[in-house]
């Protein structure tokens, strides 16, 4: 569009918008932020706002045109991150009043799915941005918690880097923008991440080592345990430059950046979190729902990050179940924690807007009291034990200090925003005490003037008043008109009076006008001097925050232990696994009361290393099995578990495989899927592993799919240092032989009951193995016609028999063959004992006449029916 069509308005909007074409540019105007263009096109519907045009200068065209009050932003601003948008907000940068001209206007943030903070307050999830850069030998990938300042960086290899990103889940990653095989992988994998771009000179080690020193005002980066080494840095570098350009300069929360340490916690991958259920499952119950009971969102995260990496290190574990015993033989104390953490808020995230620059009043409030439950929460919990997070008596006389600081400063209900005043209590500040004074006494003035005045000139309906727009008045209903002294101005024509203004009423006015801009403008200056003060204590809230965050997890998993009737597990660095009458810590809780049916779990790598588990479909396999993981997984997060007594030898990882629903979305086939999953597993596991393996070879031929079994079985049985303990639910029954050829190897089935060509499903686990999957009762209890049932029984009982599939008559021979059957076949009474008297024949031994009186017999035995 030619310049000289346009406002000098529109001008400056496409002069800004033009740097940032991939995004929805929120222009402030006023009260409002609007959007001009295809940025209203495309916001409007997702927001359910009006779009209109309007033309903006002589002979442009109408340019389509949405907007939103400013005090909207948060609102709508949440939608369109959620809907995958990045948005650019523009303020105006001078106050309107005092422009010469246009208004002046600048970018002051880009907002973007990993860094939108605000919609994150209430949550217990995290909203990770990451950033992914190859290096050739390995990736660098890093990731930012912006709300709490958590920040990772890790060297990963290629095979494992889809597995990492689907576990953390992050909502934005940032990749080289020469790299775009990487973006197809990650949309292919991770479709719902947004994909931002970077400079490739940003991943450069060296720049982004440089990035990295100057952000943490350190020589070099051993103080934080990294080596020079690590591919991370390069994609941790790329976070903090891609942070600059979307103008998040104010990062003084972002203290530290650390590895992951999988050698104490452990590593579990996306596949064994969904198929475990640990944070979701379509019944909508997870193991996550059942236990979090936490009273804070900094708990509920630390419940998740507990539950995601379990704990590999025996006395941190241990450390976490004393904490539990102690809570759970000491309900009152239980119950006192509980009541008091009701009242401490997010303290993660108010340091982390204290360190962006965006507290606000209400912000800095409830830090004053959260700090000080939190004071009450370190009195009362002093025999519990939490070596990682502990607070010294050091640290509770600052953090008291801090609170005592803002309850002298911050009124107790105080605004949202600074920008309008009547945030700060009497007595903090003798400028502002002064300029509320005034106001006072002019305001003092103003009331005592309705009485005065109407004293002064008779007229009994006289009043004084107040509007935004014309500020004070004094009105006169026309029938006293004609009282109105000279020294009144008028000021203002109703239908039924008339609004005057003096001259010491216009004074008294301004005063109070001009002190309430100057209590604003100052209220501002000492609020961000005030945060300011307070960013420089944020290490001390963190520390805070996670001892809060540890004592509320605490709290949560002991409450489970007291209502679900959980035990403390015995933990060691033993190769077994022992666990009477466990229970599925989920399904438990969704069935009704003492429903649920306990199994004993023994797998030990020295003896009982692997379980080949038969039984029919529907009978509680994958139950069975997934209940094993959970209560294993809990254990080593220190929490009680589901059984009547357990002794758990810790494992480093938990494999599982079972389904392929998700993967078959991105175009690979079941059997590719089983594939790959079970090679991960082969390659990965230890002999301190846990492989949990429901079906290994049913998107191949039944041959196939038994052979690769097979060799798996073998293999993990074998293969030193691959021995893990290993629980494998089949429908290949072959496989139960493989107990007479491996001494570790064991069968187990799931009980069932026959009873008038019915099963009942006892749901135990038991020893030995089952030769019938029972899959045509599975069927009929699903609900399959019974003309169909009727029929696969027919054809079972002639596969049985020896007949191949080629030999069986069709449904449209069925007639004639069961007649022929009725006379000759399996309907026959005779029939077992035919085959009884054929079978024990030896012909080389059987003279002809033998032969010949053995045929009359048979003969005589079919006629019987005719």
């Amino acid at each position: 569009m030619a310049n000289d069509k346009l406002t000098p308005l529109m001008e400056q909007y496409y002069r800004i918008k033009k740097d940032y074409p991939d995004k929805i540019l929120f222009f402030r105007m006023g009260d409002f932020y609007e959007m001009f263009g295809e940025d209203a096109e495309e916001a409007a519907p997702i927001l359910e706002i009006a779009l209109t045009s309007r033309a903006h200068g002589k002979a442009a065209p109408k340019v389509p045109l949405a907007g939103i009050p400013y005090h909207a932003l948060e609102k709508y601003l949440g939608r369109l991150i959620e809907a995958g948008k990045k948005v650019v907000i523009c303020e105006q940068t001078e106050d309107p009043k005092l422009a010469k001209g246009l208004v002046k206007r600048e970018v002051v943030e880009v907002i973007t799915p990993g860094t939108y903070t605000s919609g994150a307050d209430n949550g217990n999830r995290f909203n990770y941005l990451a950033a992914v850069v190859n290096t050739g030998n390995s990736y660098g990938l890093s990731y930012l918690e912006l709300s709490t300042g958590d920040f990772y960086l890790d060297d990963v290899a290629g095979d494992d880097l889809i597995d990492r990103l689907r576990t953390l889940d992050p909502k934005e990653i940032v990749i080289d923008d020469a790299d775009g095989h990487l973006k197809s992988k990650i949309k292919l994998y991770l479709p719902a991440a947004a994909v931002s771009k970077l400079d490739s000179w940003k991943f450069d080690r060296q720049t982004a080592h440089q990035k990295l020193v100057d952000h943490f005002k350190v020589d070099n980066l051993e103080g934080f345990g990294i080596d020079n080494g690590n591919a991370g840095i390069c994609s941790a570098g790329g976070i903090l430059y891609y942070l600059d350009e979307n103008k998040l300069i104010d990062l003084k929360h972002i203290r530290a950046v650390r590895i992951p340490h999988f050698e104490e916690n452990m590593f579990l991958d996306s596949s064994t979190l969904e198929n475990l259920e640990i944070f979701s499952s379509p019944s909508g119950k997870s193991l996550f729902t059942i236990l979090n009971r936490t009273r804070t969102s900094m708990g509920a995260r630390r419940l998740r990050q507990a539950l995601q990496a379990p704990l590999r290190n025996l006395q941190k574990i241990k450390t976490r179940q004393q904490n539990l015993t102690r809570l759970v033989e000491d309900r009152q104390l239980l119950k006192d924690m509980s009541e008091l953490m009701k009242s401490i808020s997010d303290l993660e995230r108010i340091s982390g807007r204290l360190g962006r620059a965006k507290a606000g009043p209400r912000d800095i409030y409830t830090l004053q009291v959260s700090l000080e439950a939190t004071a009450k929460l370190r009195e009362l919990t002093k025999a519990l034990d939490f070596p990682e997070y502990a607070i010294t008596e050091e640290d509770m006389v600052e953090l008291e200090r801090i609170a005592e600081q803002i309850s002298a400063a911050i009124v107790d209900e105080p605004p949202f925003g600074y920008h309008e005043g009547g945030i700060f209590k009497a007595g903090y500040d003798q400028a502002l005490d002064d300029l509320k004074e005034s106001i006072s006494e002019s305001q003092r003035w103003i009331a005592g003037l309705q009485a005065e005045e109407k004293g002064r000139t008779g007229i009994p309906s006289l009043k004084v008043g107040f509007n935004k727009v014309f500020g004070y008045y004094i009105e006169v209903t026309r029938p006293h008109l004609e009282k109105v002294p000279p020294n009144y101005i008028r000021k203002q024509t109703l239908v039924s009076a008339e609004r005057f203004i003096t001259e010491e009423l216009k004074q008294k006015e301004e005063i109070i006008l001009s002190a309430e801009e100057k209590i604003n403008r100052l209220e501002e200056n000492l609020f961000l001097q005030l945060c300011e003060e307070l960013s420089l204590k944020i290490e001390l809230i963190q520390k805070a925050a996670h001892f809060v965050a540890e004592a509320d997890l605490s709290a949560s998993l002991a409450s489970c232990a007291i209502s679900f009737n959980y035990i403390r597990p015995e933990l060691n660095n033993g190769d077994r696994i022992k666990i009477i009458n466990g229970r599925h810590p989920v399904i438990e809780q969704i069935l009704p009361s003492g429903k649920f049916v306990p199994n004993d779990t023994e797998v030990d790598t020295k003896k009982s290393q692997m379980h080949i588990i038969t039984g029919p479909n529907m009978a509680g396999k994958s139950t069975y099995l997934r209940q094993v993981g959970q209560i294993v997984l809990l254990a080593q997060t220190g929490s009680y578990i589901p059984a009547e007594s357990a002794e758990i030898g810790l494992v480093d990882r938990i494999f599982t495989r079972v389904g392929a629903t998700d993967k078959i979305t991105l175009g690979q086939s079941t059997f590719l899927v089983e594939m790959n999953e079970t090679a991960n597993i082969l390659h990965n596991c230890t002999e301190k592993s846990l492989i949990l393996l429901d079906e290994i070879g049913r998107g191949t031929s039944t041959y196939d799919g038994l052979s690769i079994a097979w060799a798996v079985s073998e293999y993990l049985h074998e293969t030193d240092g691959k021995q893990a303990k290993t629980l494998f639910a089949t429908h290949y029954h072959e496989l139960t032989r493989l107990a007479n050829r491996f001494k570790r190897i064991k069968n187990f089935q799931v009980a069932v009951k026959e009873w008038q060509d019915q099963i009942i499903f006892i749901r135990k686990i038991v020893p030995g193995g089952c030769d019938d999957s029972y899959g045509i009762f599975v069927a009929q209890l699903a609900g399959v016609p019974k003309e169909v049932t009727d029929r696969a029984r027919t054809i079972l009982r002639l596969l049985e028999g020896g007949k191949f599939l080629s030999d069986i008559k069709s449904d449209s021979e069925k007639e004639s063959a069961s007649l022929f059957e009725h006379k000759y076949g399996k309907t026959n009474h005779h029939y077992e004992k035919i085959i009884e008297k054929l079978k024990s024949l030896n012909p080389e031994q059987t003279t002809p006449l033998e032969a010949l009186n053995i045929l009359v017999k048979l003969k005589e035995m079919i006629g019987d029916d005719d």
